[in-house]
């Protein structure tokens, strides 16, 4: 597997998706959420301006945070952000709009949610080295509870192994080039509500890495609790 902190002649842009209602955070801006002095997309902004094998920062936003999000940028000096962008009606059209606004000479796209602070730099990079080998790649967790298949009626009809199941997280991380070929040969290919959706419709395989329990979502006032505690363990 090749060594990305020494990479030479490849350009990696993420794009960072920020661009939600955070209607199950009671309509609080999520991403202005401070958790232990420091806004929730100031913290995720940063992972990836300290990873090296990261060149360039897309930040995707709602159109009228946009002010305050560059005002942030400023205020923390981010080097790598390059561009911040609107998003649009559904997630794929905000990573779209993302993507769209990357460099022209990017290889690859690390697409990251701006609400998962806690990512890590070696997250960041074994994902990326499995996306440069097999084109397509996302960290994941393996699930630890049994986790059933119920009908309409709640009714349990299948059981499935749990060896084989895993928590998606991000980034997700694909060659530029496949993912902007699937978006437009995918039907309704900005519709999908997981960027590795899009690849697997196109028929390409998507390779999972081993990722982090740590690398939550805030979503609900109890996640900000709960990544406040991983803070402070990590000292």
């Amino acid at each position: 597997m090749p060594d990305i902190t020494e990479k030479d002649n490849i350009l990696v842009s993420a794009v960072i998706v920020s661009a939600g209602n955070s209607t199950r955070m009671g309509g609080i801006n999520k991403q202005f959420l401070s958790i232990d002095s420091i806004p929730v997309i100031v913290r995720t902004i940063s992972v990836f301006d300290k990873t090296e094998a990261i060149d360039e920062i897309v930040v995707v936003t709602r159109e009228s945070d946009i002010e305050d999000v560059k005002e942030l940028i400023n205020e923390y000096d981010f080097k790598k952000v390059s561009c911040v962008v609107a998003g649009g009606e559904t997630r794929q059209i905000s990573v779209y709009n993302g993507v769209i606004n990357t460099s022209s000479q990017a290889d690859y796209i690390a697409i990251h949610d701006g609400a998962r602070p806690l990512v890590t730099e070696k997250v960041i990079t074994d994902t990326l080295e499995m996306a440069v080998k097999f084109g397509a790649a996302a960290t994941g967790v393996k699930v630890k509870d049994t986790v059933k298949q119920v009908n309409d009626n709640n009714d349990i009809f299948a059981t499935p192994d749990r060896n084989y199941l895993r928590f998606i997280q991000t980034p997700q991380i694909f060659n530029k080039s496949l993912y902007l070929d699937a978006v437009n040969n995918v039907e309704n290919s900005r519709n999908f509500t997981d960027d590795c959706m899009l690849i697997e419709a196109y028929g390409k395989t998507v390779k999972v890495v081993d990722g982090d329990y740590e690398n939550i979502k805030i979503t609900t006032p109890e996640d900000v609790e709960l990544a406040l505690n991983y803070i402070r363990k990590r000292g």
